[in-house]
């Protein structure tokens, strides 16, 4: 009996589902650290586990090291489609966003540089705290779902000489890369230092605090600031609804 059911596929699979659900883990919370708090971590996971189990049924041996990378690429992409398949930031947030945006972009016309946050509060018309809670109810994403859908033309003028359907070629595009990093330098000092150890160094938000003695919740803050900025920096093509 046992020796049966060690050769059953099923008991094989869901060995490795077992041995690579830390992937999918540290894939949903790194996506989920982004995202508003209406989002279920668990909801992620779940999504992240389905596409660990298409990369899984693709492979005819024992999944080696080269095997992560690929998981890696059709964990994000089920957890990518669940998004898209939610109402994943609501109207409300939306709005906040689009206000935050505007507000960073007037301020650094006036100012002739990075406003900090309470000179952006104040052109918002709220205290800081207010400002600040607003921030953790924003998306979180530099480029978001619905920018790299096949009808943003304007994205596609903007960022390719060629425009293309296939939408998610911009992110690898040296247009696009070349706006991105020449905003990035033009980010607060202590902005881009969160960018630099959460995407480069891949530390998660608590670790980030402990390197600046602060609070997870103070990072989350200063890193949805930051991408708020890249945001409004990169542009008046993700203004699309």
């Amino acid at each position: 009996m046992s020796a049966r059911r060690a050769a059953d596929p099923s008991v094989a699979m869901s060995a490795e589902v077992a041995r690579f659900a830390p992937l999918v883990q540290r894939i949903a919370q790194r996506v989920w650290a982004r995202l508003p708090a209406n989002i279920e971590l668990a909801d992620l996971v779940q999504a992240g586990l389905i596409g660990l189990m298409d990369a899984l049924s693709g492979q005819e041996n024992n999944p080696g090291e080269a095997f992560v990378a690929y998981a890696s690429l059709r964990i994000r992409g089920s957890i990518m489609d669940e998004l898209r398949n939610q109402d994943w930031l609501p109207r409300r947030a939306r709005a906040k966003e689009q206000s935050i945006r505007k507000a960073i972009t007037r301020l650094e016309h006036q100012l002739g540089r990075a406003p900090e946050e309470e000179e952006i509060a104040a052109a918002l018309g709220w205290n800081l705290k207010t400002y600040q809670s607003a921030l953790q109810d924003t998306g979180g994403q530099i480029v978001y779902l619905e920018d790299l859908s096949a009808d943003q033309d304007v994205f596609a003028g903007r960022y390719l000489r060629d425009k293309t359907p296939d939408m998610t070629t911009i992110l690898g595009s040296a247009e696009f890369a070349r706006d991105l990093q020449g905003s990035i330098k033009c980010l607060p000092e202590r902005e881009q230092q969160v960018l630099a150890l959460y995407y480069q160094e891949e530390l998660t938000l608590k670790e980030i605090g402990i390197v600046l003695e602060v609070t997870e919740s103070r990072v989350s803050q200063i890193m949805r600031q930051a991408i708020l900025r890249l945001r409004s920096n990169l542009g008046d093509w993700n203004d699309a609804p």
